[in-house]
């Protein structure tokens, strides 16, 4: 038996159907758009001073505010300043993230400098005080 190949032309035109590959590609679309990470904004609303040279924020930081009457919370949930330093040692236990306070206006100095020392006791490098472009 010997088998023959033909290089006639198909009968029918063939058609790409592109109706699978676009329901793909809006899957991965709202795959991505769903799992995207975006910055934690604590559930505390606080008053920032201004500053000259304020720079943007790093989205990967742990962030903590400072409310005028002397709390602090992180997440929105009130830690104190006894749970700053166990947050700041357990997010930065696999890389060392900056630490951000947004101390209201009217906050203690001497409350921001205590979150500030039991962050750095933590294991922070890097601690910065959110403030507003003016």
């Amino acid at each position: 038996m010997r088998f023959r190949r033909t290089l006639e032309e198909p009968e029918e035109p063939i058609e790409l159907n592109l109706i699978p590959l676009i329901d793909i590609i809006m899957f991965l679309l709202i795959f991505f758009v769903s799992t995207t990470s975006f910055i934690e904004e604590p559930g505390v609303d606080v008053s920032k001073p201004k500053s000259a040279n304020a720079r943007l924020l790093d989205k990967n930081s742990i962030i903590f505010a400072v409310t005028p009457d002397g709390k602090i919370a992180y997440g929105g949930k009130e830690v104190g300043l006894g749970g700053v330093r166990p947050v700041v040692k357990r997010l930065c236990a696999k890389e060392a993230l900056p630490v951000v306070i947004q101390a209201d206006d009217g906050a203690r100095s001497g409350i921001v400098i205590r979150v500030i020392d039991e962050a750095k006791l933590g294991g922070a490098k890097v601690v910065n005080i959110a403030t507003e472009k003016s």
